[in-house]
C-alpha cells in the first residue's frame, strides 16, 4: 500500500485547492505536496494540512501523481526526475492547461498512467468543477478512485479531449471573469451609496443563486433572464445598459482569447 493517496508537484492556487479537496476527503496525512524548494514546501503543507515531501517521496509513494506545474516547466521536470517518473507506478494526474495525453505519453512514457484534468479554484470551497480525460492505460478502477478522491471538490465530469481547452476557457479561467463581474457590481453599488462590504456580499450571493438557478430550474438562462425582467422595469433598463456596453460580446471575446492562449501554451 502506498503512503499517500494524492502527491502534488506543485502546490499553487490550482494544485492548492485540489490538495485541499483531497485532505478533506481521505485526511491530510495521506496527501503529500512537494514545491521548488524546502521552505516552499514546508508552507504549502502547514497551510493546506498536508504532508511535505520531496519530489522523487511522492513520485515513489503515491498511488496519484498530480502534476501542477506551469506548462512550460514540464520538459524541466521530467528531466530532473526522468529516472524516479521511469520508476514510478502512479497514476498522473496532470492539470496543465493546454498540454495534451500525446504531450504527456512523449515527455513520461508511453507505459504511464495519465489522467489530463482541468479544474477551477472553486474546488477549494467544494464548489467546483473539474474535467477529466484518460489515457488508455488507466483502467475503470482506477478512474473510479481518482473521482473518489476528488468527489469533495464539487463536480467531476468526464469529457472528450477535444473538447477540453474550450471547456477550460469557461470553467477554469471563468472564476476570474466571475470576481471581476462582482467587483464591478459592488462598485454600481457603492456609486449609488452602499457600503462596500455589502454590495460585495449581495452581489456575490446574487451571482451564486442565480447559478442555482440555472442548474436547478433546468430553465434556459434567457428565460430565466426575461422572468426577471417587468416591461418598463428597472431590470430592463439595466440589461439595456449591459448590452449597450456590449456584455455579450466581450464575455464570447474573453472565452475565445483564453481558448487561443491555452492552445499556444501545449
Amino acid at each position: 500500500m502506498k503512503k499517500y493517496e494524492a502527491g502534488f508537484i506543485g502546490a499553487g492556487n490550482m494544485g492548492g485547492a485540489l490538495a485541499l479537496a483531497a485532505a478533506k476527503r481521505v485526511s491530510g496525512g495521506r496527501v503529500a505536496v512537494s514545491c521548488s524548494n524546502a521552505e516552499s514546501t514546508r508552507a504549502a503543507a502547514e497551510r493546506l494540512g498536508c504532508c511535505a515531501e520531496d519530489a522523487a517521496g511522492v513520485l515513489a509513494e503515491s498511488r496519484y501523481v498530480f502534476l501542477g506545474v506551469k506548462p512550460q516547466m514540464l520538459a524541466h521536470v521530467a528531466d530532473a526526475l526522468g529516472a524516479d517518473i521511469a520508476a514510478s507506478d502512479a497514476v498522473f494526474v496532470s492539470m496543465l492547461a493546454g498540454v495534451s495525453l500525446e504531450k504527456l505519453a512523449q515527455t513520461l512514457g508511453a507505459d504511464k498512467k495519465v489522467i489530463r484534468i482541468m479544474p477551477n479554484t472553486a474546488c477549494a470551497v467544494g464548489q467546483g468543477i473539474v474535467l477529466y480525460c484518460a489515457n488508455a492505460n488507466v483502467t475503470a478502477q482506477e478512474l473510479d478512485g481518482f473521482k473518489e478522491l476528488l468527489s469533495l471538490s464539487g463536480t467531476v465530469d468526464a469529457l472528450e479531449e477535444r473538447l477540453i481547452d474550450a471547456a477550460s476557457a469557461i470553467s477554469g479561467c471563468g472564476p476570474a471573469y466571475a470576481y471581476m463581474f462582482i467587483e464591478a457590481l459592488a462598485d454600481g453599488g457603492v456609486k449609488c451609496g452602499l457600503p462596500r462590504a455589502k454590495a460585495i456580499r449581495y452581489a456575490a450571493q446574487m451571482l451564486l443563486g442565480s447559478a442555482e438557478m440555472v442548474l436547478q430550474s433546468g430553465k434556459h438562462p434567457e428565460q430565466l433572464k426575461d422572468e426577471v425582467c417587468s416591461p418598463g422595469g428597472s431590470t430592463i433598463a439595466g440589461v439595456y445598459a449591459l448590452e449597450n456596453a456590449g456584455l455579450r460580446a466581450g464575455c464570447i471575446a474573453a472565452v475565445e482569447a483564453a481558448y487561443e492562449r491555452t492552445k499556444e501554451l501545449g
